[in-house]
């Protein structure tokens, strides 16, 4: 099998076009370097603030997987991939200790101490003032660092498919979150090599579900 030094990536269109929603994968190890490479580029994505407010939970134990499998009505490539990862959301970030991400954004020279001062009050503020959205922005943060992984995992030669059906109070119990009242499941998804190919289903013309300014006004290309 092929070490991370040997792939050649993908550039990002092809990953884009190329990739498949994958529902059946081999048992095929992912070797640590090429997996650590994944989380690298996954936690690379933006979020609201970068206060990084999803946590990720790579679920590779046959015990976890066969329990995370059950907690998604017995789904069969939770079982069969290498690895799982658990984008779960904590709506709760942005009102915690921020220093790290102040700090970082300062030694980075991103930020500027003004900046860091004005944001010590303004993420707290801004969170709080979502109220019952913090959920939603923190799932949306989530669910971009999930596509960073499927583009990065196609263009290293790896396969993946989203999953949205699951129970999200089994989920939380598998993955040790039981007791945690405020933390949200935004997505599975396994990853692995391929064990059959999948075709492109097609889209619908550009005119049937994309608008210029106004949704009656259907987008020619």
């Amino acid at each position: 099998m092929s070490t991370i030094t040997e792939i050649q990536a993908l550039d990002v269109p092809t990953a884009i076009t190329q990739r498949r929603s994958i529902k059946t994968f081999k048992s095929d190890p992912i070797e640590p370097d090429l997996l650590k490479q994944l989380v690298e580029l996954t936690v690379a994505a933006p979020s609201s603030f970068n206060i990084q407010d999803w946590r990720i939970i790579l679920v590779q134990d046959a015990a976890q997987k066969a329990a995370l499998s059950a907690a998604s009505w017995n789904q069969q490539q939770i079982i069969q991939a290498p690895v799982t990862f658990v984008f779960a959301a904590d709506p709760t970030t942005g009102e915690q200790d921020l220093t790290p991400i102040l700090e970082a954004g300062l030694q980075t020279g991103a930020w500027n101490e003004g900046t860091v001062n004005y944001f010590k009050n303004a993420i707290p503020q801004f969170q709080a003032g979502l109220g019952d959205k913090r959920r939603e922005y923190a799932i949306k943060d989530a669910v971009i660092a999930a596509t960073h992984l499927v583009l990065a995992a196609e263009s290293l030669g790896l396969s993946t498919c989203f999953m949205n059906g699951w129970i999200e109070d089994q989920v939380k119990a598998v993955i040790g979150a039981a007791d945690n009242p405020d933390l949200a499941i935004a997505l599975l998804v396994p990853v692995g090599y391929a064990a059959e190919p999948r075709l492109n289903p097609g889209r619908l013309p550009l005119s049937y579900n994309v608008s210029v300014d106004r949704l009656d006004n259907p987008y020619q290309g």
